[in-house]
């Protein structure tokens, strides 16, 4: 009797157990594959409640992504150009220290500031701004890799065409100012923050 009972617990064990098939699938249909796929309709990303349900679906999502990688260029771009801000009202108010006084003759005389210029340490509300920046693109990056790992042909095709697009219309800037150095001096990789 002890047997049966074991045989039975066993075997009703086994049939809750939801169906990985080799990771090719969930108990609630979701494609799932950690080997390089070109599935469309019935995988899910991220979550089960991301799961294909149509060809529509599918290319909403493609978009989705491209748009999501665009998004971390955007990012990148909105860190240095704070970054420039901040340094522009820092060399402003420097430039503000120096003022004019009247000499002997009446003529005007710049006593400017005997202070070389130098770094600016940010208030520590401009630093939580760009504190929250980092964050909120760093989150952003790992999505992306997150989307990367399901091997999905077409999910990684959209990723390099976010990239693509993204450096295209975010890191167009001015070159040789201010140094030489660019964007792409900067980032070696684009991966994770």
């Amino acid at each position: 009797m002890a047997t049966g009972t074991a045989t039975g617990a066993a075997a009703a064990a086994t049939s809750a157990a939801p169906d990985m098939g080799g990771m090719g699938g969930m108990g609630d249909g979701c494609k799932i594959s950690m080997l390089w796929n070109w599935s469309t309709i019935g995988s899910c990303f991220i979550s089960s409640s991301w799961k294909i349900t149509s060809t529509g679906m599918f290319a909403g999502s493609c978009i989705g992504v491209i748009l999501l990688v665009m998004s971390l260029e955007l990012l990148r771009r909105a860190v240095k150009e704070y970054d420039a801000y901040l340094i522009r009202q820092h060399a402003a108010a420097s430039a503000a220290v120096e003022h004019s006084s009247t000499g002997k003759d009446g003529s005007d005389i710049v006593v400017a500031s005997t202070c070389a210029p130098v770094g600016y340490r940010p208030k520590i509300w401009e630093q939580g701004i760009r504190a929250l920046l980092h964050m909120v693109q760093f989150a952003v990056a790992y999505f992306i890799m997150l989307l990367a790992m399901y091997y999905n042909g077409y999910i990684i095709i959209c990723i390099f065409i976010g990239a693509f697009l993204g450096a295209f219309v975010f890191q167009w800037e001015t070159l040789g100012l201010g140094g030489g150095k660019t964007s792409a001096t900067k980032e070696a990789t684009v991966c994770c923050g």
